[in-house]
């Protein structure tokens, strides 16, 4: 129960935080603003997050340890063109429902050079968590093999792609549309090197 309590108190933070941060900009939100939005004082702010900087770290690393086991999920035989596609797709899908809500974040996210450089960051270890699962999946090595990093790099340079044209578009372009646009590029080198 108290873990639940504390999952519930950290998601209305992290939402009132990200939609504060998104509506006014990064650097015009502080802490004293984010804790009054979220109902919760300072002191419950910093049991949570070191800054609010973390607030979307949290973001970022929640969508990547999604795209993970959205992976992992996938049937074992499945080409690896249509597991990784699905991986990407499924926090593309949520942002493509939630628009109102997703789109400024992930504007403030690649418009904001100190949290585009933490998204770079959180992608890198998405990237080593992909290859990871890519060689497991294919029964590779991937210490050996270039096939599990270059198959994780390519749909998470999809899914980056499919984000900014997204968010360049102020959310007019469909993310389902353009992830499935991006993987009928790549799915031959996918499927080729599996």
């Amino acid at each position: 129960m108290a873990e639940r309590k504390r999952q519930l108190v950290s998601n209305e933070l992290t939402e009132a935080a990200l939609q504060l941060l998104a509506r006014k900009g990064f650097d015009a939100v502080t802490i004293d603003e984010i804790v009054t939005s979220a109902g919760v004082s300072r002191r419950t702010f910093f049991r949570y997050f070191a800054s609010k900087e973390d607030v979307v770290v949290q973001f970022l690393a929640d969508m990547g340890v999604g795209i993970h086991a959205e992976l992992a999920a996938r049937p074992a035989k499945e080409r690896p063109s249509v597991a990784l596609r699905h991986a990407v797709w499924v926090p593309l899908a949520a942002c493509g429902d939630h628009s109102e809500r997703v789109l400024p974040v992930v504007q403030l996210i690649l418009r904001t050079p100190a949290l585009r450089a933490r998204f770079l960051e959180r992608q890198a270890q998405w990237s080593d968590d992909l290859t990871g699962e890519v060689a497991r999946r294919a029964g590779r090595d991937a210490g050996v093999d270039l096939y599990p990093r270059l198959a994780a790099g390519m749909a998470l340079t999809a899914f980056d792609a499919v984000l900014q044209r997204w968010s360049d578009s102020d959310g007019t372009e469909d993310p389902a549309d353009l992830i499935d646009r991006a993987f009928a590029v790549i799915a031959p080198a996918l499927d080729g090197g599996a």
